[in-house]
């Protein structure tokens, strides 16, 4: 089971990334521009990430288990939120955080990173 010291550790191990507080909560965004790829919710057991809005959808269908929106709150943005105790193992975490951080990540960080590009 994924914690959030787990979260903390693997997304400030990403380049550029910085913890900052906002909503009273952690967020992980991008030093430059600071965009957020990630938070943890204020119970410890929920983590935010980015998604495209139109894989949602496949992604709550196939493990709605582990994905899922908070309606009012995520219907109008490009987010998905992914239950901690869910995750398979540390792995799963990491790929989740680095799909994220591409989201987020501006191309010059994208091209300074080749080892975190989407592989085909």
């Amino acid at each position: 089971m994924a914690t959030v010291d787990d979260v903390r550790r693997l997304a400030l191990s990403l380049p550029g990334a910085m913890e900052k507080l906002a909503w009273g909560m952690p967020t992980f965004r991008l030093e430059s521009g600071g965009r957020i790829f990630a938070s943890l919710d204020d119970d410890d057991k929920v983590m935010g990430v980015k998604c495209p809005k139109e894989d949602r959808g496949e992604l709550i269908a196939a493990e709605p288990e582990k994905f899922f929106i908070r309606a009012g709150h995520d219907d109008n943005f490009a987010w998905l939120r992914v239950r901690l105790a869910a995750l398979e193992d540390e792995e799963e975490l990491y790929a989740i955080l680095v799909d994220s951080w591409r989201q987020a990540a501006p191309r010059r960080l994208l091209d300074a990173h080749p080892e975190l590009a989407e592989r085909g």
